[in-house]
């Protein structure tokens, strides 16, 4: 098989909005995670979330085109220009045939959606903005990344709820391994963050309500997790076959090795309980990277901060790894950044790459009190040094939907 490298990052997040920020802040055990300000949101039960911050789009988009755009897809635009430029790449030297867009997103324009819904209530059907349709369906993040770059290969959104982003970043992996491109940008986006969207998750009983307490309110795998916390942003990488990138001397933060996905055909909400489609992901994306269990150094977890999912996952791991699940360190982005639904996967992955890009392992904020059961190295409170050949990252949605991506150090 073809092997393929990470060669570009782009990132809009709670954290930061470029790569760099958001990874001193994740490494440092920082936490983005406030009372809302986007709206009041003293009508919900969960009033915490974690947004993005001080977001400029004119900064890397035309003016008139932000204005044009849901906030997730001027996310996703923003990431992909930083990630373009980190990677380096000159796409007028290339056929644009062979560079291709997958960006997921689970909600999509949403925002857009609650807006000009309002409007149609009000004032009628003929009243709603002309860019209602491109602005709220999710394959515009893609979209308007091949057009403002000219690029005509691959182009398509992956929607599965959580696991948006990591389907995407898996397609785009055979998209190259197949031959289909030679550069793939990939990754997801998100902007949830609305009054109608936040009152879904409300009455369903999924999020926190340590609103008292923002900073502690994801607490993935411990004892006092009440729920998880919205964020929102976009993560994208730059792809690359192997042999591609090493002609032009890209830097290579490390090798996106394999590809794992499974259903849990059990509940439209909750996780399959003995964890068993998690262990198939995790299984099959090791089988396709051509390692085994006993060369994961490290895994980004999907760590969510609810009851079900930090026992199901902890579970999984057990399952899969046996003995050695206690002997490999596991950790959750979430705890810093909130639940990215669509683009987790994207922003994970990243922190994954450069995890072993960086021999450290970022901690899992907020995790203070052991659970019965919940006893991995969870890497509590403060970064880690160590070196990381081989990780894996996790990613579960909603509908069953589970995804595992399993990254490698690059070694040539």
């Amino acid at each position: 098989m073809k092997r393929v490298a990470i060669t570009g990052l782009g990132a809009v997040t709670p954290l930061g909005n470029d790569v760099k920020t958001f990874w001193s802040h994740l490494k440092n055990g920082d936490n983005g995670i406030n009372r809302i300000k986007a709206f009041d949101p003293s009508r919900l039960s969960s009033q915490i979330a974690g947004e993005i911050k001080d977001f400029t789009p004119s900064l890397k988009i035309d003016a008139k085109l932000a204005r044009r755009l849901d906030p997730f897809a001027a996310y996703a635009l923003y990431a992909a220009i930083e990630a373009i430029e980190d990677s380096g790449l000159n796409f007028s030297s290339m056929k644009k045939e062979e560079i291709g867009v997958i960006v997921g997103s689970g909600m999509g324009g949403i925002q857009t959606w609650e807006r000009e819904h309002i409007k149609f209530l009000e004032k009628g059907p003929m009243r709603v903005s002309p860019f209602l349709i491109p602005m709220m369906i999710p394959n515009i993040a893609a979209g308007i990344i091949s057009i403002q770059y000219g690029l005509m290969g691959p182009n398509f959104a992956t929607v599965s709820a959580c696991a948006s982003s990591a389907h995407a970043i898996g397609e785009a992996l055979r998209h190259i391994r197949y031959g289909d491109a030679k550069v793939v940008i990939t990754g997801g986006a998100e902007a949830a963050i609305t009054e109608y969207a936040m009152g879904g998750f409300c009455v369903e009983k999924a999020l926190s309500t340590r609103n008292d307490n923002p900073q502690k309110a994801s607490r993935p795998f411990d004892r006092d997790r009440d729920g998880f916390v919205i964020g929102e942003g976009a993560g994208i990488l730059v792809l690359e076959d192997m042999d591609f990138a090493l002609s032009r001397g890209a830097k290579i933060y490390a090798e996106l090795a394999g590809y794992g996905l499974s259903g849990d055909g059990y509940h439209i909400t909750a996780p399959q309980p003995d964890g068993q489609g998690a262990v198939i992901s995790m299984r099959k994306a090791i089988n396709n990277a051509g390692l085994t269990i006993n060369d994961i150094d490290y895994i980004n977890a999907h760590g969510t901060s609810t009851k079900l999912n930090d026992a199901m996952e902890t579970q999984a791991i057990k399952s899969l790894f046996k003995d050695r699940a206690y002997k490999i360190p596991v950790s959750s982005t979430k705890s810093m950044t909130g639940h990215l639904l669509g683009a987790a996967a994207a922003i994970e992955t990243i922190a994954t790459a450069l995890s072993i890009h960086e021999s450290t392992i970022h901690p899992t904020r907020n995790y203070e009190n052991p659970d019965e059961g919940l006893d991995l190295d969870y890497v509590p409170q403060h970064y880690r040094e160590q070196n990381i050949n081989a990780a894996i990252s996790n990613s579960l949605g909603f509908g069953g939907h589970n995804v595992t991506i399993a990254l490698k150090k690059f070694k040539g």
